[in-house]
């Protein structure tokens, strides 16, 4: 058995994790943004890695995230309990219907809408990260990008810390291969109208950095 599987979205988010990780069992791969294909790469990651004879420990979705203003700063560091799909389901005139309100079931739906956090690995991270904020972490397949829709989202979701856009793929394909999953995102930027001068990317990937050094003691504990 190996270490942790590591998924990030793109190269810099991988590589600002690796700065803080330094676990040689452990893996730290881009496999794009989305939460098609970050599952489907990290579902082949687990299938390599268990034909091979050396499957991993655990899956860890990192990156940064936007966050909920009144919940979360910018530059803060989020630890999911859940990750969930927050845009899976249809419209109404009453509102969004989830997913799981129109009658599927998590096998039709190949797992559940909300993953929950492996207990043991959010544990740990809890420990060594004591300023993180916890909750849920949102996935979605189009950022939040205006006043209202942030209102609804944040009235639908009132645990919702932070939105990304591939940690409930990357979830899923952990689930499926038995695997323990955690969920940390670092804050780039506010939930909302889109503001790219107010980003800080630099300031959330050298916090994701930071955080990711947590894992280290995560590894050599298995877990």
């Amino acid at each position: 058995m190996t270490g942790l599987l590591v998924v990030t979205a793109v190269p810099a988010e991988a590589a600002a994790v690796r700065t803080g990780l330094t676990d040689p069992t452990a893996t730290v791969v881009p496999v794009g943004v989305g939460p098609a294909v970050a599952g489907a790469a990290t579902a082949r990651l687990l299938a390599l890695a268990e034909a091979a004879g050396r499957p991993y420990r655990g899956v860890v979705s990192a990156g940064v995230a936007g966050g909920f203003a009144h919940r979360v700063a910018v530059g803060g560091t989020v630890l999911a309990e859940r990750s969930l799909a927050a845009d899976l389901g249809a419209e109404s005139p009453q509102g969004f219907i989830p997913i799981d309100e129109l009658g599927m079931t998590a096998e039709q739906l190949g797992g559940p809408v909300a993953v929950e956090a492996d207990p043991a690995l959010l544990a740990a991270l809890r420990s060594a990260l004591p300023d993180a904020v916890v909750g849920t972490v949102l996935t979605v397949g189009t950022v939040t990008g205006t006043a209202a829709s942030t209102r609804a989202l944040a009235v639908r979701h009132p645990d919702a810390v932070a939105e990304a856009m591939e940690g409930h793929g990357v979830a899923v394909a952990a689930t499926q291969a038995g695997l323990p999953f955690l969920e940390i995102r670092t804050i780039s930027n506010p939930i909302g109208p889109r503001d790219r001068d107010a980003w800080r990317l630099r300031e959330a990937l050298t916090a994701l950095g930071s955080a990711a050094a947590a894992l280290d003691a995560v590894g050599a504990d298995g877990g």
